[in-house]
């Protein structure tokens, strides 16, 4: 039996308030990504498919416990500033970004919605405050982020991920992997070498870009150790991730 397909894309109006009209409550989950480089064997894409996967997995187990999620059509352009230099990193200031996210939340909740999940895998930090920004001004319980880079969330990943060697190497590629093998050229991944450089301390250190970090190729970390064994279980811990968001969120605007 085919899985089950949350996405707006199998919504009409009438389905739509009569999920409004419902007792449960209703959930938009709005996966946020980006278009950008991730080495030579995986999708410029990566972000978003992550985050459309994740967000799939969670909405299965909301409507396990008794919530309506239905999963927006994915904000696939983000703050992609790192990846200067890089051919296919198409940059959004936060500064659009963020109000854009922001309407986009407010029209789901004028339309009877009681809660927005921003559920976001593009881990710039500037990226990840503009998402954060969008969220800040709404009341409590109305709208959520979902993202790794919450320490919450980001011990409960792998020891690549905790190392800030991420982008594009075993983290991610497991991921996709395991979501849309398609965005995968296995052959490439296989003979990656692996690249031992922590975005996150070259962050730290003042380095703004990919090749003033050292990623010749746009990676880090160890793509060829990748399975999609780990990437289901990966998967797995980022839909715990947004169900908790969302459960504490409705939790919160109920009391």
């Amino acid at each position: 039996m085919a899985a089950t397909d949350y996405s707006l894309r199998s919504i009409t109006t009438d389905a739509f308030a009569a999920a409004v009209a419902a007792s449960a409550p209703l959930v938009i989950l709005l996966p946020v990504g980006s278009v950008e480089p991730h080495g030579p064997h995986l999708s410029l894409l990566t972000d978003t498919i992550i985050s459309d996967a994740c967000a799939q997995l969670a909405a299965q187990r909301l409507a396990e416990q008794g919530t309506t999620a239905f999963i927006a059509p994915a904000v696939p352009f983000g703050v992609t500033e790192c990846a200067a230099g890089f051919q296919g990193a198409i940059s959004v200031p936060g500064r659009i970004l963020s109000p854009y996210l922001a309407a986009v939340v407010r029209g789901f909740l004028d339309n009877g919605a009681d809660h927005v999940c921003l559920v976001n895998n593009h881990l710039e930090p500037d990226h990840y405050q503009a998402v954060l920004d969008a969220a800040k001004d709404f009341a409590p319980g109305e709208c959520s982020v979902a993202c790794p880079l919450n320490r919450r969330w980001g011990r409960t990943l792998s020891d690549e991920f905790k190392r800030g060697e991420c982008h594009a190497g075993r983290y991610e590629t497991a991921l996709v992997l395991a979501a849309a093998p398609d965005g995968v050229k296995r052959d490439v991944q296989a003979g990656l070498p692996e690249v031992a450089i922590s975005l996150s301390d070259s962050l730290k250190a003042g380095k703004k870009h990919f090749t003033e970090m050292g990623l010749a190729s746009a990676y880090a970390g160890a793509p060829a150790l990748a399975t999609e064994a780990e990437g289901r279980e990966l998967l797995d811990r980022l839909a715990t991730m947004v169900v908790t968001e969302v459960t504490d969120a409705l939790q919160g605007r109920a009391a």
